[in-house]
This record gives C-alpha cells, structure tokens and sequence, in this order.
C-alpha cells in the first residue's frame, strides 16, 4: 500500500484526534441559565465543582424515571461540591408542569428558553445527560453511548471525580 501525502496527513490527523478524545481532555461547553427560582448559573464558575446537566422533559417516561436517582445523588453528594442543574426542553405552554414536577426535587432547574446552551450542539433527543469534572473537562458526553442515568452509573460515572480535589 503506497501512502501518498495527502493520506499520511489524514491519517496523523486521524490519530492525533482519537488521542485527544481518549484523553479526555475536552473542556466543557459554554453554559448559562436562570433557574426557576431565578438564581444564576454559569458553567464556567463551577470550576471548583463536579456538575451534572440533565436535559429532559415532563413528556419524557425516561426522564421521570431516572430523576429520583438524581435527586438522591445530588442529596448525598452536594456536601462535597456536586452540582446538578436540570434544563427543561418543554414547550413555554408546559412551565407550570415543569414547575410542579421539579417541586419533589432539590436541585435546581431551568427552562430550555431560559438558558443558553448552544456550545453543546443540538439536544436532538432526551433524556440527556453531560458529567463535567472540577476542571471543567467534559466526562460524560449525553449526545453519545447510553443515556439512562440511574444511581450505579452515577456511582460508577461521578463519584470517583468528586474524589479528585
């Protein structure tokens, strides 16, 4: 096989590409939000912290499921600077559901029109979810691979970057 220049710069660059991405070293998209009790966030002020963002919808039976495990996650963990912030991808007609879903839940929330998210890429489906760690390297990626969440994936996914000072 004769490897001309242009198909041994595609494939160093092909290489250099998956090692980065095994690495695990891409940062955490840009993200901003109020939340339904009109607090702020920002991604990028939580450098100190293990966040977990959770897209979802009200209409979305997988995504009620697995808040619970969520809530009793972000319960045992917060103390050791876990930060969970759900984004609702309800329509606007929807936000008093939204509100009276997230009213069982201790963490905080916000509406998908409320928050700007763009750097993530199209949320094409949910429920889901993104794990950043306290450096603001990006862990888990919800757009790929399986997006249940429930607490062993929890345990298996973010415990271990809580452990990390």
């Amino acid at each position: 096989m004769k490897f001309n220049i242009q198909s041994t710069a595609l494939l160093v660059l092909m290489i250099m590409v998956s090692i980065s991405c095994f690495a695990g070293d891409i940062p955490a998209p840009n993200l901003k939000a109020k939340t339904l009790d009109g607090q702020s966030f920002n991604l990028a002020s939580e450098k100190d912290s293990v966040v977990v963002i959770n897209f979802w919808a009200t209409w979305c039976t997988p995504c009620r499921d697995e808040m619970p495990a969520l809530d009793e996650y972000y319960k045992k963990y917060k103390s050791q600077g876990l930060k969970v912030l759900a984004i609702s991808v309800d329509d606007a007609s929807d936000d008093q559901k939204v509100k009276e879903v997230m009213k069982a839940f201790s963490f905080p929330a916000a509406l998908e029109r409320d928050a700007d998210y763009s750097d993530f890429g199209r949320i094409w489906h949910v429920p889901m979810t993104f794990v950043i760690d306290r450096k603001g390297i990006l862990r888990r990626d919800g757009s790929k691979g399986d997006p249940k969440i429930d607490l062993p994936t929890l345990e298996q996914t973010v415990t271990p970057l809580l452990q990390v000072k």
